[in-house]
């Protein structure tokens, strides 16, 4: 497996490492993992707890993008009922 690197960069990021005694694979290595960790959490904390999802009841827990609080879904659900 390759990646391909800008020579320049590579050529500074080599001598950053060597200058405090870090292999350069293990630097990138433990970057591209805090990288994708920090995405992963971030996903995570853009989910719905099940409890807050039992709660939204009537809309039957699909909200759509533009209606994260349920509003909308749930003035629907209103006019649905007394109309």
């Amino acid at each position: 497996m390759q990646v391909a690197i800008n020579p320049s960069l590579y050529g500074t990021a080599q001598s950053y490492a060597e200058q405090r005694g870090l292999n350069l694979t293990l630097m990138i290595e433990n970057y591209l993992e805090r990288f994708i960790n920090k995405e992963k959490a971030k996903a995570k904390e853009q989910e719905l707890p099940d409890i807050v999802v039992s709660l939204l009841g009537s809309t039957g827990g699909q909200l759509r993008e533009d209606d994260l609080n349920g509003r909308k879904a749930y003035h629907k659900h209103l006019e649905e009922k007394y109309q």
